[in-house]
């Protein structure tokens, strides 16, 4: 059987939902875009896979309950992302209150997610295309790979202080 390339913007086959399950976390490319697919808590995720504030790989995030709402963090700097919405979120005081209490505040949508279904075991990606920039489409782009290529090299070229150096 040959296999079709799918057309741009429709529903793309991205695995069985068992294998997918298994997984948990799952890496695609589907029109040149790189995206996580996350199994949690029994729902199906999909998430551009490069954090919107700097490119780091989302794949190994931590996945918290943050206010009610689940949230991937990225493991290079620590952003909170809600899976279901692409929200940033962030904790801060509001100096006006009296007194200033920590809370949890929005960002807005910073994070592109796709939609995802499940039909006979079978799941799909549908990539969102909203007419507005989201900033996760940075690292999506020609620019943004080059600068996420930078990153990863210079984090090798940070020296390693050892015990015997101080």
């Amino acid at each position: 059987m040959e296999e079709k390339e799918q057309p741009s913007g429709g529903l793309h086959f991205v695995g069985k939902k068992d294998e997918l399950i298994k997984a948990q976390r799952s890496f695609r490319t589907l029109e040149g875009r790189d995206i996580l697919i996350i199994y949690h808590e029994g729902v199906f995720y999909a998430i551009d896979c490069y954090c919107y504030h700097a490119g780091g790989m989302l794949q190994n995030g931590d996945i918290e309950d943050i206010n009610g709402k689940l949230c991937i963090i990225c493991p290079k700097h620590k952003y909170k992302i809600t899976l279901a919405e692409g929200e940033g979120l962030y904790r801060a005081r509001n100096p006006m209150e009296n007194p200033p209490i920590l809370r949890w505040y929005s960002k807005g949508v910073k994070q592109r997610v796709h939609t995802v279904t499940e039909t006979n075991g079978e799941v799909f990606v549908k990539l969102t295309t909203s007419p507005f920039w989201i900033e996760s489409d940075y690292y999506q782009g020609e620019k943004g790979k080059v600068e996420r290529a930078k990153a990863e090299a210079s984090e090798g070229d940070i020296p390693v202080m050892k015990d015997d150096d101080k």
